[in-house]
């Protein structure tokens, strides 16, 4: 093969940086010696140039209609024009129609609803942008929506969550192309976080605690956050922060819909997720680390919040890490 054919399908509407994140990252991939190389082409209907979500304008590579060679991926963009492009009988024919001349497909963000469009998505797990998970859901009940992951990949048919997660999924799909060493220079080169799993959270705990209107509970889970080993039962915390248990407990409820304990739980996971995918340290430090009170604690919260061990969670990214000390975690 001379080179991968990445075809980006884009309408008017699309989200110039699920293009550009998907476009850059194998730009950079080839001149860090990619082979086969990739060559993009950005695809509309009749080669028009489209306009994006921020107002620029995009020139067409190639009229849609006219492609009809093998193609190594077929990407659908997202963006707030993708009702629009859904609705479209000759967009989503096309799409329907290259999906079988691909190697894989794949879609950034609400591309996903297109993808679904077209039936592709018919029956297999797959992931949006989480404002808009809902609604592709009750829309096309015959596809498993998850809205948490920031990609999913189910048989040769990737979908990515909002925005900057198209760059997360081109990773992936460079390091399954060309090897690790190619996506971590890639992560370097965007300098990006190595590469987010596919099965972390598209808005992190850790993010979205700052949206919280109450007081107490921004003090709280801010306390959390910084202190993780520390005695976090809901009675220490209440304690702390001068209120009763179950008032504590009914703040939690209303703003961030988990009771203390549970935020403490899947604050000290996502932590320990961070640390096997960015770090070397055996399991037994990340537990302590964390404020787990032994390996199998922190094993069993794995499970729980991302259906699989530590083990198997790092095992996926092996590779994209470079950091940290002690042999991986067992």
């Amino acid at each position: 093969m001379p080179e991968r054919l990445f075809l980006v399908v884009a309408y008017d509407g699309a989200e110039l940086l699920d293009i550009a994140c998907v476009t850059s990252a194998l730009d950079i991939a080839n001149r860090i010696g990619a082979g086969p190389p990739y060559r993009a082409v950005l695809a509309t209907l009749g080669g028009r140039a489209v306009a994006c979500d921020s107002g620029l304008r995009l020139e067409s590579g190639a009229e849609l209609e006219r492609i009809n060679e093998p193609l190594d991926t077929l990407l659908v963009t997202g963006g707030t024009g993708h009702e629009r492009a859904a609705a479209s009988a000759r967009l989503v024919g096309h799409v329907r129609r290259l999906a079988p001349l691909a190697r894989r497909v794949a879609s950034v963000c609400t591309g996903s609803t297109i993808l679904a469009e077209a039936g592709l998505l018919t029956d297999r797990r797959a992931t949006t942008h989480w404002m808009y998970a809902a609604t592709l859901a009750d829309r096309y009940p015959d596809v498993l929506v998850d809205a948490e992951p920031v990609w999913i990949r189910d048989g040769h048919v990737a979908t990515s969550g909002g925005v900057t997660s198209a760059l997360d999924l081109t990773l992936a799909l460079i390091e399954e192309d060309n090897g690790p060493a190619v996506a971590r220079g890639v992560a370097l080169g965007t300098v990006a976080y190595l590469q987010r799993p596919g099965g972390q959270a598209q808005i992190s705990m850790f993010l979205a605690r700052r949206g919280t209107e109450d007081f107490v509970v921004r003090r709280a889970t801010d306390h959390i956050a910084a202190h993780l080993t520390d005695d976090l039962t809901t009675g220490a915390l209440a304690h702390r922060f001068g209120v009763s248990q179950r008032h504590l407990s009914r703040l939690f409820h209303t703003y961030v819909q988990l009771t203390p304990a549970q935020y403490v739980r899947r604050a000290r996971t996502e932590a320990a997720a961070h640390l096997l995918t960015a770090t070397a340290l055996p399991l037994a430090a990340i537990a302590r680390r964390c404020g787990f009170g032994s390996t199998e604690s922190l094993r069993q919260a794995f499970q729980d919040r991302f259906g699989a061990p530590p083990s198997r969670y790092r095992s996926q990214r092996s590779g994209t890490t470079a950091h940290g000390s002690g042999p991986p975690a067992r």
